[in-house]
């Protein structure tokens, strides 16, 4: 009974930001036909606004982010065509990404160069661990097979910190830029902000949890492991 509590406790700390993440973006998605304009429109709007020179606002299939390589805010098709909380809140962080990039943040930097790499690493380490128990059947020794081992871990946790590091730069798109942006320039109500700030908490975890679906997929491939 205890292991299952701690199954369940271990589970719930893990997929519960997850959870939460996903609930607090789709239960304040309501349209407000109100509002005065789109979260697309918006980013377009503060991309003007701000002189943020050659950035580009588009709709993206791949969801919400920005892109410093291409110069670009892209939204989901739902935030960048909406009329909601969630649509201008996340509009309003990924214009703060925007806003970090022009000013050379060095954290934002730094993740633009490390998550590529990271996640390249992940999806090897994933083939790696895969390939273990073969290599070791077909050379019959130890060292190959740990080596795999060693390779495959190593890339699950490096994609890990990668997400961890990330939280510093996504907490302060949310709050050091996008919550003074819209509160300075009246684009939300008083009534409106409490909501704003949950969405875009919502925006900042995102990353963070992400990181810990990476700490459940590196126990799990380490209990199989030690199995063995």
């Amino acid at each position: 009974m205890l292991i299952v509590l701690l199954m369940i406790a271990v589970m719930a700390l893990v997929f519960g930001p997850s959870i939460w993440v996903k609930l607090v973006m789709r239960a304040n998605a309501t349209e407000i036909p109100e509002m005065p304009g789109t979260g697309g429109e918006l980013a377009g709007h503060l991309v003007d606004r701000l002189g943020l020179d050659g950035v580009i606002v588009e709709s993206s299939a791949i969801g919400d982010h920005y892109d410093p390589g291409a110069r670009a805010v892209r939204l989901s098709p739902a935030n960048f065509e909406g009329r909601s909380l969630t649509a201008i809140a996340i509009a309003a962080h990924e214009v703060g990404h925007a806003i970090q990039h022009k000013n050379g943040d060095r954290h934002l930097a730094a993740r633009t160069r490390l998550a590529p790499v990271a996640n390249t690493i992940a999806k090897v380490s994933i083939y790696a661990i895969s390939l273990a128990p073969v290599i070791g059947l077909i050379t019959r020794h130890p060292v190959p097979f740990s080596l795999m081992i060693v390779l495959g871990l190593s890339g699950l946790v490096a994609r890990m910190v990668v997400h961890l590091f990330t939280l510093p730069t996504e907490w302060d798109a949310s709050f050091g830029k996008a919550l003074p942006i819209l509160i300075e320039g009246e684009y939300i109500t008083p009534a409106q902000l409490q909501i704003v700030k949950k969405v875009l908490r919502a925006a900042a975890l995102t990353y963070f949890a992400a990181a810990l679906a990476d700490i459940l997929n590196l126990v799990r491939w380490a209990a199989i492991l030690l199995r063995r």
